[in-house]
């Protein structure tokens, strides 16, 4: 799934010359679904959007608050194009989710939006329809999403850095060479002629390694 986030100071959705939507300061999210996209990617989106600081705080820090911090709107579109794939200079749109199962999951991802936020925040544009979408970026500011690949490596910057640590310690243990326990088996042994038994090479009082 992949979104672009635009902050802005209004933006609107105008269909067949009539504006269905509209929205004052808050942030316009343009939003493509891909084939593999799934309940774990839309959940993945809902809480990188809603929690995405592109706003000043109160005094004047930015990149401080998100849209929930303001109590700003959000305007959605769904825009399949984000899936594009060129051959050549021809856009490909195959990557995309089918129209029919893609409208579903399309509004379990507003429905999802407007359970974790405030619904009455939440403004749309109308799926699978020709639009005209007016926006007045602010800044301007636009940010990239797209959620991790299934099955791809974490891009979560603590679980990066402990992973790497792992790999680190790895890398160590490996530098040092065979332990002392490794050392002792491959070490031979004298023969012990105070040995009970008195057998000649007899290893039975050796430590098991």
């Amino acid at each position: 799934m992949k979104a672009v986030v635009q902050r802005v100071t209004r933006a609107s959705v105008t269909v067949g010359g009539e504006q269905i939507s509209a929205i004052g300061r808050g942030i316009c999210v343009l939003l493509g679904i891909s084939l593999e996209d799934t309940q774990k990617e839309l959940e993945h989106m809902v809480r990188k959007i809603l929690n995405l600081r592109v706003f000043e705080d109160e005094s004047g820090k930015h990149w401080s608050k998100s849209v929930m911090d303001k109590q700003y709107e959000v305007l959605c579109i769904s825009q399949f194009t984000l899936q594009c794939v060129l051959k050549g200079n021809k856009p490909d749109f195959h990557l995309a989710m089918p129209t029919e199962q893609a409208e579903s999951f399309y509004n379990s991802f507003l429905e999802q939006l407007r359970k974790t936020y405030r619904p009455e925040l939440i403004k749309d544009g109308k799926f699978g329809t020709y639009m005209q979408v007016h926006i007045q970026n602010d800044g301007p500011v636009t940010i990239e999403l797209e959620s991790p690949a299934p099955g791809a490596a974490t891009s979560d910057p603590k679980q990066l850095s402990k992973l790497e640590k792992q790999q680190q310690r790895k890398e160590k243990t490996r530098a040092k060479g065979p332990s002392e326990s490794s050392k002792e088996r491959n070490t031979p042994r004298k023969e012990d002629r105070s040995a009970s038994s008195g057998a000649e090479g007899d290893v039975s009082s050796e430590r098991e390694p």
